[in-house]
């Protein structure tokens, strides 16, 4: 069955139809129209978030937006369920419409001016402190499972996004600065959770193309890929997309002393934490990009470079 036919098989148990398509990477992501307006359909990608997880996912979405934390909630078919099962076995999803335009693009600089990038960091670690400080409000159903971004899914013998330390396309000095930053990486994370380092859910892939600006304000969306791990990583993984933009240290600042208004922010842990994520998107591109994508090459520099810097 064609994407487009899943798709329109998906929005039926909605009583809804199709607008258009917004993206087909991890999952395929529709425009939706629903009685009750715009939506966005998610098609889960099969083998990778499993059904406990999603429902966990969806739980966790649903209760961050009733405590009026800027994210979607899940929207539930008119038999009440919150994921359907299609025919073929993929999962399907609904979640509320949120207004805005993606804070920027990977690869490509910031569009808005420097004093607008630094007062949307500001509001960007605010906002990540609001989904923590309301989460660490909720008690968790005994069923809520998400993957683990711990010091295992990071840098243990079989990281959660793969070894990316062996990165066929990594040269040997590459590789070398690599297995360094991962023994730096170990080290690190496991004096900050002996320290009582902060860990409970986490959003885990606070990319610009999931933050929407919308006059000012700012929501987060996509939590595929959310689960247990050090609060500090949502700060790292927002700057791994800013380490080639010129005014770095201050969109850093910036971000830290949004979230430090209510949350602490060790800038040392949270170069860390950049560090770690630069890493883990290596070895999330090597299973699923071609060996020729450009991809590869740019994400390894990338991690080499901040492997260099923060280990200095």
């Amino acid at each position: 069955m064609t994407l487009d036919a899943l798709a329109a098989e998906a929005v039926s148990h909605w009583d809804g139809e199709v607008t258009r398509i917004l993206r087909n990477r991890e999952n395929a992501v529709f425009e939706v129209l629903l009685p009750s307006g715009r939506a966005a359909l998610r098609l889960h990608r099969m083998g990778y978030q499993d059904d406990a997880a999603i429902r966990s996912e969806l739980w966790w979405c649903a209760a961050l937006a009733r405590a009026g934390v800027a994210v979607p909630a899940a929207l539930p078919s008119r038999l009440g369920d919150f994921l359907v099962k299609l025919s073929g076995g993929r999962n399907a999803s609904i979640l509320g419409w949120m207004d805005g335009e993606a804070f920027g693009e990977a690869g490509k600089p910031l569009p808005c001016a420097p004093e607008d990038r630094l007062n949307r960091h500001y509001a960007l670690g605010a906002l990540l402190a609001d989904v923590h400080t309301a989460t660490d409000r909720l008690t968790l159903p005994a069923d809520f499972t998400r993957p683990r971004w711990d010091i295992d899914g990071l840098v243990g013998e079989t990281p959660f996004w793969g070894r990316f330390w062996e990165h066929p396309a990594a040269d040997p000095r590459q590789a070398e600065t690599l297995c360094r930053a991962r023994d730096f990486l170990r080290d690190q994370i496991s004096d900050h959770q002996e320290n009582g380092g902060d860990f409970g859910p986490i959003h885990a892939d606070v990319l610009r193309e999931n933050i929407l600006v919308n006059k000012g304000a700012l929501s987060l969306i996509d939590f595929d890929d959310s689960g247990f791990g050090f609060r500090l990583y949502d700060l790292g993984t927002a700057l791994s997309q800013n380490l080639y933009e010129p005014d770095y240290p201050q969109i850093r600042d910036a971000l830290m002393a949004g979230y430090g208004q209510t949350r602490p922010a060790n800038r040392q842990m949270v170069e860390v934490f950049t560090l770690a994520r630069t890493c883990a998107s290596v070895g999330w591109a090597a299973p699923r990009l071609a060996q020729d994508n450009p991809i590869h090459v740019s994400h390894i520099a990338r991690a080499v470079m901040c492997a260099e810097w923060v280990m200095a």
